[in-house]
């Protein structure tokens, strides 16, 4: 591949901070940010839908980078959902919020575990190409908007209670291990450029009767094992050949990818108590179809 410069890097980093975590595609805009930019930068987009590239490799640092902040935002959940599951295999039992959250997240990892494992590669070298990337962003904005109409129909649907201090409470509540496997499910269309994982995951929950807040927090902690596995099982790729040349690199994206995933993450748990997924669904429509167009 070309040198891949500092610049990009960090321009890279910080675009895949924000879009892993809002609900508009980071490997969309992995293909489209760079095919828009031209010469260097294109050169990029080809290195993706590649079986093999040092780009790709360098995209894997920037997964592990933003799983690693999610997991600091939700630090003090974490501690007591990897305890509940040590819990539940000590006693054979589940009882409490925590210990029921830590298998909700084991049946909803199962299902994209696998196709990942499966599919990845071939739907990546097959369908990461701007034109491709361009049409699937647009499917997303369309999903987005099909969320919010059709939860309005999902019987007692209703905002979280700003009173409430227990968001997990309410999620395990309301989602059963049959709804958690269909929302894990979900994750599977993210394997596409332009379809967002935490966009897809938000529009199951509310199906499920989740508020945004409790559907964007169910989303973020479902997606922090996908992301942290999927870039720790690529990451052998960064201390081979695909690796030489780019390691400074890739500390730097790293880097920055970490704090705009940590920024976008406390943002978006804000904007959700009281703010719906319309605008990123506008978003993704406008850029998608002006792409589409341009790429076409």
């Amino acid at each position: 591949m070309d040198h891949l410069s500092f610049l990009q890097a960090i321009v890279i980093g910080f675009v895949q901070g924000i879009t892993e975590l809002f609900p508009v595609s980071s490997l969309g805009h992995s293909v489209l940010i760079p095919a828009w930019l031209g010469g260097s930068w294109q050169s990029l987009v080809t290195q993706e839908s590649s079986p093999e590239s040092p780009y790709l490799a360098f995209i894997v640092g920037l997964h592990v980078a933003t799983a690693l902040a999610l997991l600091i935002v939700f630090r003090r959940d974490w501690v007591k959902i990897i305890t509940g599951f040590f819990t539940t295999v000590r006693n054979r039992r589940i009882e409490t919020v925590h210990e029921r959250l830590a298998w909700l997240i084991i049946i909803a990892t199962i299902p994209v575990g696998i196709a990942g494992l499966v599919l990845e590669h071939l739907l990546r070298t097959v369908f990461a190409k701007p034109l491709a990337a361009s049409i699937f962003l647009t499917l997303n904005g369309l999903i987005l908007f099909a969320g919010e109409r059709l939860r309005r129909r999902v019987p007692g649907a209703v905002e979280a209670d700003e009173s409430r201090t227990d968001t997990d409470d309410d999620i395990v509540h309301k989602v059963r291990p049959f709804d958690a496997a269909w929302v894990g499910t979900l994750q599977i269309g993210a394997l596409f450029a332009g379809i967002s994982r935490s966009g897809i995951t938000m529009v199951g929950g509310l199906l499920r009767g989740l508020s945004h807040e409790e559907a964007v927090r169910f989303s973020f902690l479902l997606a922090t094992p996908v992301i942290f596995a999927a870039g720790v099982y690529k990451v052998p790729d960064l201390f081979g050949p695909l690796g030489n040349g780019i390691r400074p690199q890739v500390i730097v994206g790293s880097i920055v990818a970490f704090v705009a995933s940590y920024f976008a993450a406390t943002f978006l748990v804000r904007w959700f108590k009281t703010r719906t997924l319309i605008p990123f669904g506008v978003y993704c429509v406008v850029f998608g179809l002006v792409s589409a167009v341009h790429f076409s």
